[in-house]
């Protein structure tokens, strides 16, 4: 059976590559290369030979089976980052999977996990967006539920469209919402910027920027309970209702379920006030 490895590679440091992945690619029949360009300075910089061939999502369906079938392993790589991940190499995995192919995915580099670790937001629960639709409906919805969204938001953007989508994400989420930018990861020039949304927007709003972006977009604020729920949270807390018993308690009151959580949270089990 033929074996597909899906190999992350540096999003910029040459050095952040694990040594497994380097066997990998040394061991494979052929690396398969979303930009043969770019994966051939990466081989020679590793003195890697292994044989390099094209596989982009312009020529994935007509390539893709080829190649499986004719190499026993095939190693697949992107320009850079994990395979997979808001790139051609989602879809070589179905195509493999479909075809019965042993699949394998190494651990490896990203770009998003560092900048939504650099953007000290809260990262205990984070939704991933990969690129927006540059358009259209889809791109409205994708916009008002990240205005909405309890959880922060990660997404790529290239550097001639930042500007427009900081201000729509101003536009939808209001521009005090926290954010940052972080752009060049892991490179000489790299660079993360924290503020407010209303303040990136002004800062990025020429368009003169350079290199891969992630934006980070922390949660939204809670609505704010109606006098009557506040009452039931008062009372409750007040006679020592703490944790899952609070929150079951306020969700047979009425209380939406999430704001129930939210209080929950803010009483938990043993505090005292």
């Amino acid at each position: 059976m033929s074996r597909l490895s899906l190999v992350p590679t540096p999003i910029g440091n040459l050095e952040d590559i694990t040594r497994r992945a380097l066997d990998v690619l040394r061991a494979a029949d052929v690396v398969a290369a979303e930009d043969t360009r770019r994966s051939r300075v990466l081989l020679d910089h590793y003195g890697i030979a292994t044989p390099l061939e094209r596989l982009d999502g312009h020529t994935m369906e007509a390539r893709a089976a080829g190649l499986l079938e004719r190499y026993e392993h095939v190693a697949y790589v992107t320009d850079a980052g994990t395979p997979g991940v808001s790139d051609p190499g989602a879809e070589l995995l179905r195509r493999a999977v479909a075809m019965g192919v042993e699949v394998e995915a190494l651990p490896g580099p990203t770009a998003f996990v560092p900048a939504l670790v650099l953007s000290c937001l809260p990262v205990a629960r984070f939704t991933f967006e990969g690129f927006l639709p540059r358009k259209g409906g889809e791109r409205r919805r994708r916009l008002a539920a990240i205005a909405d969204a309890r959880a922060t938001t990660v997404l790529y953007e290239a550097p001639q469209r930042l500007a427009t989508t900081l201000g729509e994400l101003a536009l939808a989420c209001g521009d005090a919402r926290k954010a940052s930018i972080s752009r060049e990861l892991t490179k000489h020039f790299e660079t993360t910027v924290r503020g407010t949304l209303g303040e990136l927007a002004q800062r990025f709003g020429n368009g003169r920027v350079r290199g891969e972006i992630v934006v980070v977009v922390g949660p939204a604020d809670p609505p704010e309970l109606g006098d009557e729920h506040r009452r039931a949270v008062e009372a409750l807390t007040g006679a020592g209702v703490r944790g899952t018993t609070l929150r079951r308690a306020l969700e047979a009151l009425g209380v939406p379920r999430n704001d129930a959580y939210a209080a929950a949270l803010r009483y938990p089990e043993g505090a005292d006030d």
